[in-house]
Parts: structure tokens; C-alpha cells; sequence
């Protein structure tokens, strides 16, 4: 039967239409797999000289164990974001004679082939070889590496609980940011209490028992949440909300484009998916934080531009990129409407304008750091509007991945909320405003710098009409691709 289940999503990669991109996409991730294992490999030989000679006086078995919290913590951050969830078109499979508990076996089984998974693997494995090498003992080693490698299980199935609940994601941020500041500062040191408990791991070999119990009960757990939705008019049916009904008729000024406006606003307040990026985008004013008060990154400005348009772009980076795949649910009918295609793009455009105009008025506080770090925030939130917005819609042309905007609505949906396509169109993003910049700043000055990053901005918007229409015609091209794309199941 597994062999059935995974010939049937082959075909279904073979003939789907977003084919050619998806193996294009999947080369470049099997690429950054060996790349980050490699880098994960060569950091495990070298993790126990590196605390060796950093904190001498301690073991680094007894070192690696008390930082262990913060690898685990910031892996579930990671997995939040970037793990793909097992997801299937488990309807057709409803009707017909195959039993639930088969295709949920199988589902659970998929999410243990995470490359996230294997990245443990190939750090501590390494550091596990050392540590032999050294002289420690063999069944000690061998079952503290069983036990961190069943605790990455462990993340694995808990993930696929709260993949769908921001308020968990956020309690997990906050403990791990607030650990690093107070173990920073000497205020409390986590790392001490539940070092104790990783290391007893290590000295107690048999309880390794408690990581396998585990995982046998979060697997459980999965499998029979997965299991009480498993029925044909559960996934099916409706739910029946009361819709609040909100005035925006003060968009009307807007003029022909205040319908894609108002239908805009009422997708992000309505659905949960859109508000979690609206609450993501707000998170990239900080982003000047990690740069602006480092002497490191204030000798290399071209690392300052590229803060700079973070600042400003957070809904442009989050919402914007997602375009056209935020109206996938109802492309279709939107597209056999008498509208102007151009009418569409130019309220997303509109949109995220506004967005940059917002986030620009509330970075006002890094007037702290001096009117050179404003007037780079300043240049940067100009190239936004000018130039990274026309990007930006030119890269949705290329993003024919559908969206279900209720991201806590089943087991089975698709609610990843990274798409790797996101990741190639993002990198003109970063390069062409550290490129604007860093050129006139090293042949001129710093002024000159920011005249140009803010100069190719207003050149942008002076010619909004003329990129507005060439990237009209690419969606016109790929026009039928798209609706075809958002028809099916991904």
C-alpha cells in the first residue's frame, strides 16, 4: 500500500502543471540540503574542540548538553516556518476500500523523511564520533545520541500540532529570546536546570526510556487527532460563522480600484492566515535592531541598506510576495469578470505603498541612531515603493502555489507558510538596493549612496505606468497557467 501512495503522488508531481518549476525547486533544495548538511557536518567534528578550548573547565559533553534547550528551541522556530507538513488529497481515498488508519500511518511516516530530522543527525553524529575517539564511553555516547535523535522526533510530531496555532509559535519565540537575554546578561541561566536533565541522558544511560515513551505518545496523539477528522463529510461540510460586517466606503476615493481595495481589507481581517502575516510584517521594524546597534555592521554599509529596506518592507516581503495566491480560493471567478487586469495589479500596488508609507511614519523612533541611519531608512522605504513593489509583482507571475486562507481548518490542509519559489524571487530583492547603494557610496560618498538608492525609487514611481504594463502582460501570458494551477490540489 505505500508503494501505491507514493506512485500516486509521483504521478501527480509528473503531471501537474507547475511541473518544470517544482523539479527546478526541488534540485535547488536537494542542493541547499547537502549544503546545510555539510555545514551541520563540519560543525559536529568541530563542536567538541570548539568548547574545549572555549570553556575549558568544563566537560563538553556537560557543555553541549547545557545548550542543547536553545538547539531545540530555535528548531522548532525553523521547522515553523520552513517544514513542509505531509499533506495529501486524502478525499478520493475516502471511497474507496483502504483503511484510515493505513493513510494516516503513511502520512506520519513521511513527516520522519524531514531533512530537519537528518540535520541532527548529521551534527551530533559527528560529535558522537569524537567523543569515542576521545575515549568516552561507548554505551553512554551511543544511547545519549539514540535519545537527542528521538528527541528531534519528538519536535517533528509536536510541530505537526501546533503548525496551526500562531499563539504557540509566539510563546516559543518569547522563551527562547527571553532565555538568550537573561543567560546573556547573568540575570538566570536556563541552560544550568535543564543542562541537569540532558546530561542525565548521558549519565544514566537507561533513561533513555523517557524520549522513546515520548514519541510513541506524541505520535499517538497525532495520529488519532488526524484520525477523528478522517471522515468524508467532516471534510466536506461547512462551518456556518456570522460574517461582521464592516464599512469601507471611505475607499471609494480610491477610485476604480477601491473594490480590489475593499476586497483586500476584508480578506486579511476575515482570515487568519492573512493576520498572521500582518502581525509578522509589524515585526520587521526591529529588524534595524540586530544591525544599527552593532559596530561590526555599522563598517559595512552595504549590510546597513539591506537593513533598511526590511525596515520598511514587511508587508511588501510577507503579503505582497504571495500575490496572486491570496485570491487563489475565487481566481477563477475573478478572472472571467469584465475587469482591467492592470486595474488588479495597480491595487496591490496601492496597497503595499500605503504599507511602506505606514511603516516608514512608525520607524521614526531609530532617529536615535542619527539622521544618516533615518536617511537610509528614508532611501530604502522609496525603493520599496519605486522599484521592490513592481519586483514583487513581477515574481507572483512565477508563484502559482494556492493559498487556503483559513490556516487552522484540517489536518490535511495546506497550510505551509513557505513556499521555496519565495526564496528565488526574493534575491534581486536583497542584492539590487545593497547594489544601489554600495556602488556610488565606495566611487563617491555616503550622501551619494543614499541619492541613488532614493533616486531609483522616484524613478520607479514616475514610470509606475510603464512597469504596471509590462507586468500586466506577463500575468496576460500565463493567464490560463495560473487558474489552472490554483484548480489543483497541492
Amino acid at each position: 500500500m505505500v508503494k501505491q501512495f507514493i506512485s500516486l503522488e509521483w504521478k501527480q508531481f509528473l503531471r501537474a502543471s507547475y511541473f518544470q518549476k517544482g523539479l527546478a525547486i526541488k534540485i535547488l533544495l536537494i542542493l541547499a540540503a547537502i549544503y546545510f548538511g555539510g555545514i551541520a557536518i563540519f560543525m559536529g567534528i568541530g563542536l567538541y574542540f570548539i568548547f574545549k578550548k572555549t570553556i575549558p573547565e568544563v566537560d563538553p559533553i556537560v557543555s553541549v548538553n547545557n545548550y542543547l534547550i536553545y538547539w531545540f528551541l530555535f528548531e522548532m522556530l525553523i521547522r515553523y516556518f520552513m517544514q513542509q507538513l505531509p499533506v495529501m488529497n486524502v478525499k478520493p481515498l475516502m471511497t474507496i476500500p483502504i483503511k484510515r488508519n493505513t493513510v494516516i500511518h503513511y502520512l506520519l511516516g513521511k513527516t520522519t523523511l524531514s531533512f530537519f530530522n537528518f540535520l541532527s543527525f548529521f551534527l551530533f553524529f559527528p560529535f558522537a564520533i569524537v567523543l569515542l575517539v576521545k575515549g568516552y564511553p561507548i554505551l553512554n555516547v551511543g544511547l545519549w545520541f539514540i535519545a537527542i535523535i528521538f528527541m528531534t522526533l519528538n519536535i517533528n510530531y509536536l510541530n505537526f500540532l501546533v503548525n496551526k496555532s500562531n499563539v504557540v509559535f509566539y510563546a516559543i519565540a518569547v522563551i527562547l529570546f527571553a532565555s538568550i537575554g537573561l543567560e546573556y546578561y547573568d540575570v538566570f541561566k536556563i541552560s544550568e536546570p535543564i543542562g541537569i536533565a540532558f546530561n542525565a541522558l548521558y549519565n544514566y544511560p537507561f533513561l533513555i526510556i523517557v524520549p522513546i515513551l515520548l514519541a510513541i505518545s506524541l505520535y499517538y496523539i497525532n495520529f488519532k487527532y488526524i484520525k477523528s477528522g478522517f471522515y468524508l463529510d467532516d471534510a466536506v461540510s461547512k462551518k456556518i460563522k456570522e460574517v461582521n460586517a464592516t464599512d469601507l466606503s471611505w475607499m471609494n476615493r480610491f477610485g476604480s480600484i477601491a473594490p480590489f481595495l475593499k476586497n483586500d481589507m476584508k480578506l486579511i481581517w476575515r482570515n487568519a492566515r492573512p493576520k498572521q502575516v500582518m502581525m509578522m510584517s509589524f515585526l520587521f521594524l526591529f529588524y534595524g535592531l540586530i544591525f544599527y546597534t552593532q559596530e561590526t555592521y555599522k563598517q559595512m554599509p552595504a549590510f546597513l541598506a539591506f537593513a533598511s529596506m526590511f525596515v520598511t518592507g514587511g508587508f511588501l516581503m510577507t503579503f505582497g510576495q504571495l500575490v496572486p495566491s491570496w485570491d487563489s480560493e475565487y481566481y477563477k471567478l475573478l478572472m472571467s469578470q469584465n475587469i482591467p487586469y492592470k486595474k488588479y495589479l495597480e491595487s496591490k500596488w496601492c496597497l503595499m505603498a500605503v504599507a511602506v508609507a505606514i511603516s516608514f511614519v512608525l520607524s521614526t523612533p531609530y532617529l536615535y541612531f542619527g539622521w544618516k541611519i533615518f536617511g537610509m531608512i528614508a532611501a530604502g522605504a522609496l525603493f520599496n515603493i519605486g522599484l521592490n513593489s513592481f519586483i514583487t509583482l513581477f515574481g507572483g507571475a512565477l508563484n502559482r502555489v494556492p493559498i487556503e486562507l483559513n490556516v487552522k481548518a484540517k489536518a490535511f490542509s495546506n497550510t505551509n507558510g513557505f513556499n521555496p519559489t519565495q526564496m528565488l524571487i526574493a534575491l534581486p530583492k536583497f542584492l539590487l538596493p545593497m547594489g544601489l547603494f554600495y556602488i556610488p557610496y565606495k566611487l563617491v560618498n555616503f550622501e551619494a549612496g543614499l541619492i541613488v538608492l532614493a533616486l531609483s525609487g522616484v524613478v520607479g514611481i514616475v514610470f509606475k505606468g510603464f512597469f504596471l504594463k509590462k507586468i500586466e502582460q506577463v500575468y496576460q501570458t500565463g493567464k490560463y497557467k495560473t487558474v489552472a494551477a490554483f484548480g489543483e490540489k497541492q
